[in-house]
């Protein structure tokens, strides 16, 4: 397999998560404002869309961040990253990963958007501060990650689009949870080897 990504983007998500299958993988950076990979092929002849995540398997190119990590998972048999389909546990997953899709990862958009003016930028980020507080009230029950006890597909997704605060001035200080939960997705093996090989750590 092949993932194409661009450092740091929503695509390390994916990334994390081959590591943490142990899946034998290459990456293939992209540069996502001229559309070329790395080996300066046209990245719109791998995914239309020209967007990251794109997965190169055997049976295809896989898009969409959410539909890449379900793949990767059940393709490894791993019930733990994502619980067995027609479970509750499995529907609680895609729960997650859609909200984080669609209403955290949405959230933060507009603030990479040059010359967004600071009323815009103050309204993008009280959203963000809402959705973020909802994901704070989910670890109020002292769990360690999203799902409980264990780290799943949902956590890989969150810490990644979280990791974009800094860069865009968002305030983590009244999410301590949340903040405590990334310092333990941070920690791991397999984060650690995919924020080095994106260049985001030494």
């Amino acid at each position: 397999m092949k993932l194409y990504y661009s450092p740091g983007a929503c695509s390390l998500a994916s990334h994390i998560v081959l590591n943490e299958l142990g899946t034998e993988h290459s990456i293939e950076k992209v540069d996502l404002r001229a559309k070329v990979t790395e080996t300066g092929a046209d990245f719109k002849d791998v995914n239309p869309k020209g967007l990251v995540p794109a997965l190169a398997t055997a049976e295809g190119v896989l898009t969409e961040g959410a539909a890449i990590l379900q793949f990767l998972a059940d393709k490894a048999g791993n019930t733990e990253l994502a619980p067995a389909a027609g479970t509750m546990a499995r529907a609680r997953v895609q729960e997650l990963l859609n909200f984080v899709a669609t209403e955290v990862h949405k959230a933060y958009s507009p603030l990479f958007t040059p010359g967004l003016a600071e009323e815009a930028k103050g309204a993008a980020k009280a959203n963000i501060a809402r959705r973020l507080g909802q994901l704070e009230a989910m670890l109020e029950d002292g769990r360690d990650y999203l799902m409980g006890a264990k780290f799943s597909l949902a956590d890989a997704y969150v810490f990644t689009v979280t990791n974009w605060s800094k860069m865009t001035g968002v305030d983590m200080s009244s999410f301590p949870k949340l903040e405590a939960m990334r310092g333990r997705i941070a920690a791991r093996p397999a984060v650690q080897a995919a924020m080095k090989a994106e260049g985001l750590i030494k």
